[in-house]
């Protein structure tokens, strides 16, 4: 029996996701095998074997025992190592197009986790303009080389499943914080995008409730399964599962919630 691409992951995890999007864009959603790492845990010393003592979620491992980390660079293998039409452009132009958008992604992402997990409410207003500014950056970009959208090009690709993991964890930004973008000009494309990126069926891995409930310890400052002080269980453990749980209070600025009342015990 041949081996599959093994994959070691968060389940809740954008950059995990964006190859769970990848496989269901393709039809092939059994072609790799998900293995769950619990990060309220100590790492497996098997796995920190494989990844030369590297934490950072996720690895794949190849059927010939290769380690490939970096979820774009994962992205990227299996885009062209499993069979099917590639979702990265085919023309030199193109690709480079869809990558210059890509490049976007890194700040884009680390705005959004920073404004979640501040707790100095007289940044707010920093961070949220901050997050407005990189949007408004993609908005000018989608107007240059896709005016009419609402994708990139003419369907779903690789732009798209690098950005929407992104979009939906700023679920938290919505809860949290209130954050919505403005319906200002400068705006309407990228939320166009955003929208019609959202509402795809490929990108059903995750749902608003679920990502509100599991980061509600990001909220709080503090991530990778970290704990907040005055707390016993992480908001990502897997028990009690997270659709048994009360949603968390969206006031971040006034201390956690005990673990009952977030019915973690």
């Amino acid at each position: 029996m041949t081996r599959k691409h093994i994959v070691y992951h968060i389940p809740v995890c954008p950059f995990s996701q964006r190859l769970e999007i990848l496989l269901a864009l393709r039809g092939i959603e059994d072609a790799v095998e998900f293995r769950v790492v619990d990060i309220t845990k100590p790492r497996d010393p098997e796995l920190l074997a494989k990844t030369r003592g590297t934490t950072a979620l996720p690895v794949l491992e190849t059927p010939d025992g290769a380690i490939i980390k970096e979820s774009l660079v994962i992205l990227r293998y299996l885009d062209e190592a499993l069979p099917g039409s590639p979702l990265r452009r085919a023309t030199p132009l193109e690709h480079a197009i869809e990558s210059m958008l890509i490049a976007r992604e890194g700040p884009f992402t680390m705005a959004g986790y920073l404004y979640v997990m501040n707790q100095d409410p007289d940044k707010r207003d920093d961070h949220r303009q901050k997050l407005l500014g990189l949007y408004r950056d993609i908005d000018g970009f989608l107007s240059e080389h896709s005016p009419e959208g609402p994708f990139l090009f003419e369907d779903f690709g690789l732009a798209e499943a690098v950005f929407t993991p992104m979009f939906k964890r700023f679920w938290f930004l919505e809860y949290y914080e209130g954050f919505d973008l403005p319906d200002d000009a400068d705006l309407r494309r990228v939320s166009r995008w955003r929208a019609a990126c959202m509402a795809h069926p490929a990108t059903a891995q995750v749902t608003r409730e679920e990502i509100v409930k599991l980061y509600y310890d990001y909220a709080l400052g503090t991530g990778n399964g970290a704990l907040p002080d005055g707390r016993n269980v992480s908001s990502f453990t897997f028990e009690p599962d997270w659709q048994s749980r009360p949603w968390p209070p969206r006031d971040k600025y006034s201390g956690t919630a005990s673990d009952a009342a977030l019915g973690l015990c």
